[in-house]
């Protein structure tokens, strides 16, 4: 083999083994940055995040826009729409669909309406939640209170008690 060649082999594998640490570095970065607890936090916000639109779509669509619709007599906001040009032979209508549009902005309400009564519940259900952290460490503490005061009586009992006999032993005696 030509000393060219030798050195060309040598520069193609010298090539090839820096690419595979500059990959292997890549990986581990990777690695860390996947593990990190706020890549995780993120993803499982995204997964509950999309099951909790399942749940607003399906309260506004079942059941806020059925009642809606009661209220309106059944009025399809959707097909309302001013016609600028009529259909004819070979071309389309051309119409501005302010219904669609009217429609897209009551979804929004109703869908805003529907996050804020979710909110809500769950700050009553937290605010509760920590009411009753709160009355079980006041009653902890309250308890705690109680029984270091037994303990102190207790102790205080204990002291006076050799006086007690002391003073008995002295009145036997003086009799």
């Amino acid at each position: 083999m030509a000393e060219n060649e030798k050195n060309g082999i040598t520069a193609v594998a010298d090539g090839i083994g820096k690419g595979v640490k500059a990959t292997h570095g890549f990986i581990e970065e990777f690695k860390k940055f996947i593990s990190k607890g706020s890549v995780i936090d993120m993803a499982v916000g995204v997964i509950v995040g999309s099951a909790f639109t399942a749940i607003v779509n399906s309260l506004v669509g079942d059941i806020l826009s059925p009642v809606l619709s009661l209220l309106t007599k059944k009025i399809n906001f959707s097909d309302l729409k001013v016609v600028l040009v009529p259909a004819s032979e070979g071309m389309a209508e051309v119409a501005i669909a302010y219904g669609a549009f009217l429609q897209s902005v009551i979804n929004f309400l109703f869908q805003a309406f529907a996050i804020f009564l979710f909110v809500k519940m769950i700050n009553k259900i937290r605010e509760k939640a920590q009411a009753d952290e709160l009355a079980a460490a006041k009653a902890k503490e309250e308890e705690e209170k109680a029984a270091k005061e037994a303990e102190e009586e207790e102790a205080k009992r204990r002291a006076e008690e050799p006086v007690l006999i002391l003073r008995e032993i002295l009145e036997a005696i003086k009799k």
